[in-house]
This record gives structure tokens, C-alpha cells and sequence, in this order.
């Protein structure tokens, strides 16, 4: 137990390593002793209230440690624009004045911390230390909530796709059991063609679940690697081979004759290939055609991934992209899969510093272009 929580605290430590700290003061030999106390931590500084609004407009911060008194803005009111700003940003006071109408005031505008003048320079280093963790604590009791709803959430949406198929096979083994049915008959045998088509669909649902479960879940900023575009382009392409062939769909790729190595995250790149050819083979009838296009123009990389589908309706465009929203031609209420793929598409290709765009057309088809930087 003691040595979880000595790596607890050895992981908070290095959780706030190199943190950003923005010291507001207009006396640059107190900005100079509060740089040289928190070297551990990258030091942003700034000479008066405006400069600091200005820093924290354009540059993320982790904490603001602000002097009270300074000409033009105080540090009072620096600390109630930033709260209002951001609520969450930590902003801790240095007051020279033992005045509890200063405290007070700053108590009441939601302060973090006080640290009093002259400065004690233990006290600078433990307090900011102190601040910081309580942030990183914060935002990893943030993030385990906003995973945790996500699990529940998928959960269900499982649990709701898996029943269809799962009851439809159950109860025709059930009537198999009870000797209901004539092989020769054509209902018979209309009846197993269906069972058939159902245990593929559930054979391919969890195929899905296990693909979106290990990258969606996955946490973290991209893993930016140096990748092989064409080498990720030919292997989404082969995963989906097998569900192309099924449908007597014909897939084309094509890719330039040079390919520069791409620094991005290489399964949310596989991802998003993934999501998009799986769509395009989905919503195209039998006997379509879906081709992928690779090409570097300028400092980025366009993918294009084109389809003869069923194409969509304006309208249905800008809904495309929603959690857990899928689209149903046929308007049977028995759409297929969970709708889960555009909308992590768009959002890993949003990580990556990248845009997704989607072009579509009743009855012609629909493109979709993924440009990311290189």
C-alpha cells in the first residue's frame, strides 16, 4: 500500500513538472527571484495586469501568481477578470499587506492561495507546488467522469445492438429444438438464409466493438510518430476487402509516387480510414465502386475517399458528425452499426490539426476529404 502511494506522489510530481507559470509583477527583481525559485516550471512573466490578460488570451497557463499592488489593474482586479474568464484557472495572490480586507476581497473573487511579502522562498516553491497538484488532481477526477459516462454510454448502445440478432438467432434454435419447421420447405430455408445474415451481423458488431473500444478509450493527446501515409492507406484498404468482396463492390486506390513520412498518431489515422471506408462499403449497393486518393498538395496531406452509394440529403449533412447518430435510408429503425464513426473521425482528424469534410448527393454518392498537415 505504501509503495502505490509513494508512486501516487512521484507520478503527481511529475504530472506537475514543467507546468506553466505566469508571474504578474510590475517589479522585475521580484518576476527574476519567483523564475529562479520555480525553474522546475516553465516561467511566463508579465509586467502589469493588461500584459497578463493579453498573455492568457494566446497562451495556455497553468497557474497566474500575481503581486497585489501594481499600477493601472491590481491584482485583485487581474484575479476577478480571470475568474471570470476561467473559473478553473488557479491565480495565487502575493500580498506585502497583512490586510484582511485584502484577503477578503480576494477570498471572496475565489483566490487559490496568499502568499505574503517579503517572500519565503520555501513558501513561494510548496505553494505553487501545492496549487498545481490540486489542478492535476482536478482535471484526472475530470477526465475519469467524462470516461466513465462514456463507458456507460457505450454500454448501452451495445447492449441495445447486440439484443436484435442475438434474440432472432435464440428464438430459431428454439424452434429447431422443438422440431418446428421442414428443411424442404422454402420458408425453412428462407428462414435459415435470415439466421445466417444475422449471425454475420453480430460476428461483424463485435468485430466493431473491439475496434472502438481500443482506440476510443484510449486516452491521451496523439501519439505523434513519423508514419507511412501509403502504408496506412493500403492496410485500411485490406481490412475492408473482405466486406467489399461480399457485395461485389470494386475498390481502387491510388496513391502518388512519393510518399513523405507523416508525424501524426498512426491508429487514429487507421481509424479514420478505417471509419470512412467502412461507411462508404456500407451505404453503397452491390456492384459500387469505392476508391481511396492519396495526394500531398503544398504542407498537407489530402485523402479522399469516394463512393457510388446511396449518397444523403443536404439536411442530413451537418447531422452526420453527432454521437451515436446513423442514418436510415430505408427508414426501417433498424440501422446498423453505432454511429459512432464519423463523429470520432472528425474528432481524431480534429487532434491531429487536420479537417474532414463530407460532400454528398442523392442517388450519386459521397466524398469524403481528409486533409491533414504534414
Amino acid at each position: 500500500m505504501q509503495q502505490l502511494e509513494m508512486q501516487g506522489v512521484l507520478g503527481l510530481r511529475q504530472e506537475i513538472q514543467g507546468r506553466r507559470v505566469l508571474v504578474v509583477d510590475d517589479e522585475a527583481i521580484i518576476r527574476d527571484l519567483c523564475a529562479k525559485v520555480l525553474k522546475s516550471h516553465r516561467i511566463v512573466e508579465a509586467s502589469s495586469g493588461e500584459e497578463a490578460l493579453e498573455i492568457l488570451a494566446r497562451t495556455p497557463i497553468d497557474v497566474v501568481l500575481t503581486d497585489v499592488m501594481m499600477p493601472r489593474m491590481t491584482g485583485l482586479e487581474l484575479l476577478q477578470r480571470v475568474k471570470e474568464r476561467e473559473p478553473d484557472k488557479p491565480v495565487v495572490i502575493m500580498t506585502g499587506y497583512a490586510d484582511k480586507d485584502v484577503i477578503l476581497q480576494a477570498l471572496k473573487a475565489d483566490a487559490d492561495d496568499f502568499i505574503s511579502k517579503p517572500i519565503n522562498l520555501l513558501q513561494l516553491r510548496t505553494t505553487i507546488d501545492r496549487v498545481l497538484e490540486k489542478k492535476a488532481l482536478r482535471e484526472e477526477l475530470l477526465t475519469l467522469k467524462r470516461m466513465d459516462r462514456l463507458k456507460t454510454e457505450f454500454l448501452g448502445l451495445v447492449s441495445h445492438k447486440l439484443k436484435t440478432p442475438a434474440t432472432a438467432i435464440s428464438l430459431f434454435i428454439q424452434n429447431l429444438a422443438q422440431g418446428i419447421g421442414d428443411p424442404e420447405e422454402p420458408a425453412f430455408q428462407k428462414t435459415l438464409q435470415m439466421i445466417l445474415a444475422e449471425s454475420a451481423y453480430l460476428e461483424n458488431l463485435i468485430q466493431e466493438l473491439l475496434f472502438f473500444s481500443e482506440v476510443i478509450l484510449r486516452e491521451g493527446p496523439p501519439r505523434l510518430t513519423s508514419v507511412d501515409p501509403a502504408a496506412v492507406c493500403r492496410q485500411a484498404l485490406k481490412d475492408i476487402e473482405g466486406r467489399a468482396a461480399t457485395r461485389d463492390i470494386a475498390l481502387e486506390l491510388r496513391l502518388p509516387e512519393q510518399s513523405p513520412p507523416l508525424q501524426t498518431d498512426r491508429e487514429q489515422l487507421a481509424f479514420i480510414l478505417h471509419a470512412l471506408l467502412d461507411n462508404a462499403v456500407k451505404f453503397t449497393p452491390k456492384g459500387g465502386r469505392v476508391c481511396l486518393a492519396a495526394e500531398f498538395l503544398g504542407n498537407s496531406l489530402r485523402l479522399e475517399i469516394r463512393d457510388t452509394g446511396i449518397g444523403m440529403p443536404p439536411e442530413e449533412l451537418p447531422r452526420v458528425f453527432e454521437k451515436f447518430y446513423q442514418i436510415d435510408p430505408a427508414g426501417s429503425g433498424q440501422v446498423r452499426g453505432f454511429g459512432l464513426g464519423l463523429f470520432y473521425a472528425r474528432t481524431f482528424t480534429k487532434n491531429l490539426g487536420g479537417r474532414l469534410i463530407l460532400e454528398s448527393e442523392p442517388g450519386v454518392g459521397t466524398t469524403a476529404v481528409v486533409s491533414l498537415p504534414l
